[in-house]
């Protein structure tokens, strides 16, 4: 039985984010739909939903996390929302931000927040949305070439498009809190 919770952050995904049309994705697939997940994720409500139900995800996980971080632009708003949740949750978990591109200057580090986070920690991994796993698996290498271990990847949305499955052959599992088949018609 799906909570409360879990029921009204789907109403506002569907609302302020799900779009129907013909759109080219991050992977240069095309599709018939559209979920731009930062609509929902930069409002408020939507915020505080994800942090809460992501936080429960990486808790019910069973795997001790002592950073929860995630690709630049996508992920900052939902690492952020986490650990708020996390701290208000009395159980803080720091939050990180893997950059695009490997900074240019000073540490020339692809994370930003290590300072919070010992080297060798074991992490999770949050992302928006899921298609073909490739936004994913570039922020676990950097976050392995930065000294973590990435422990738990939680997504907002899998689209059900072989994520999943790129994940798995890494020996990655996949967490998601909904799945294309929640939103589209």
């Amino acid at each position: 039985m799906k909570s409360k919770e879990w029921s009204r952050l789907r109403e506002l995904i569907a609302k302020l984010s799900y779009k129907e049309g013909t759109f080219t994705l991050t992977s240069g697939k095309k599709s018939d739909f559209y979920i731009d997940c930062k609509q929902t994720t930069l409002s408020a409500e939507g915020a505080y939903l994800c942090g809460k139900l992501m936080f429960e995800s990486i808790i019910s996980s069973g795997v001790q996390c002592k950073g929860v971080g995630g690709m630049t632009l996508g992920a900052d708003p939902l690492v952020t929302a986490v650990s708020i949740v996390s701290f208000l949750e009395k159980s803080p978990i720091p939050a990180f931000i893997i950059r695009k591109e490997r900074k240019g200057h000073g540490t020339g580090s692809w994370i930003e927040g290590k300072a919070n986070i010992p080297e060798g920690s074991t992490v999770a991994l949050l992302e928006d949305v899921v298609t073909t796993g490739g936004t994913l698996i570039k922020a676990i290498e950097r976050t392995e070439e930065e000294g973590y271990k990435v422990g738990c990847i939680v997504a907002l949305v899998d689209r059900l498009e072989g994520g999943r499955e790129a994940l798995k052959e890494r020996g990655y599992d996949l967490i998601s809190l909904f799945t294309r088949e929640d939103f589209v018609k």
